[in-house]
């Protein structure tokens, strides 16, 4: 084998006396980057960048206890084990996307409405920054060599220890990098919903759900390559029917949205298809109750 994708030797960065578990790294550098990006475009949108913050502040620990709770209630042997205490490890992974996404989502939305701002001109501010910050956080997998996927012989598989190896593959050296492949998917769904925002004239938060349809296609595939511990129903992980169900309903809300009738949204401008609605400062916007946002680890 004359060529793999190599795995650091230890998933902290050492600066001197301290130390940085490079997961929590990942993830606070993917939250960094959502906020840059979701703040620029709420500010085109008329919106006041600093709500941002605001929201940030709220909705990313939201976010974290939500993905921490769906991984431990679907994988409690894996992260948890025998000593309770281990609900509090994050920095070895086990954190949930679609716990995240909830309640980080829900959170985020009662900020949005308690400052008076609309939900839906803010989620499609913020849809292509989520994926981003998912993109950036996938690499905090590859620090603590886990959520790989089958074996293989393919010049970019991923060489894991023999002390993070599934125990039925102890003699296979290298595998398939789903941390990268989803990495590189999250950073596709972000082109997906810049497409769409360009080329298609749709309802104010549609958006996001463009997001989470788009994410959740591809983590349909990824999910099902990787080989870690995980319950199953029928011949399916429990995520990749995850992945079906809100794909599927996502779908439909998607194209519901789009049947309103014509003056239920908020009042915009622009009258290009391929033109980003732009917030009226002086309208009342009421647009209804937020749509329910759209995986673990």
């Amino acid at each position: 084998m004359f060529a793999y994708i190599p795995s650091p030797s230890s998933g902290a960065l050492h600066l001197g006396r301290f130390q940085l578990r490079a997961y929590g790294l990942c993830i606070a550098l993917g939250v960094w980057a959502a906020c840059i990006v979701a703040a620029r475009r709420y500010k085109a949108r008329g919106g006041d960048p600093e709500l941002i913050t605001t929201v940030a502040l709220w909705g990313v620990p939201a976010g974290i206890i939500g993905a921490r709770i769906y991984s431990v209630v679907t994988s409690y042997s894996q992260d948890v084990g025998s000593n309770p205490l281990n609900i509090f490890a994050i920095w070895h992974g086990g954190l949930g996307i679609w716990g995240g996404v909830l309640l980080g989502g829900l959170v985020a939305a009662w900020v949005v409405r308690r400052h008076g701002a609309d939900v839906g001109v803010f989620a499609d501010a913020s849809a292509p920054a989520v994926p981003l910050a998912q993109a950036i956080g996938r690499w905090g997998n590859w620090f603590n060599q886990e959520l790989y996927g089958k074996p293989t012989g393919l010049p970019w598989g991923l060489e894991i220890d023999k002390a993070h190896r599934a125990i039925q593959y102890l003699n296979d050296r290298t595998f398939q990098p789903t941390f990268l492949y989803e990495s590189i998917w999250d950073l596709c769904v972000v082109g997906i919903v810049l497409l769409a925002e360009r080329k298609l004239r749709l309802r104010t938060g549609s958006l996001f759900v463009v997001y989470v349809v788009a994410y959740t296609f591809g983590r349909f595939f990824t999910e099902y390559e990787r080989i870690d511990t995980a319950h199953k129903i029928g011949p399916l992980r429990l995520n990749d029917w995850t992945s079906i169900i809100v794909f599927t309903a996502s779908l439909i809300v998607l194209l519901v949205m789009q049947r309103r009738r014509p003056g239920m949204g908020p009042e915009t401008t622009g009258d290009e298809p391929g033109e980003a609605a732009r917030v009226t400062p002086s309208a009342e916007i009421d647009d209804g109750p937020p749509s329910p946002p759209g995986d673990g680890g």
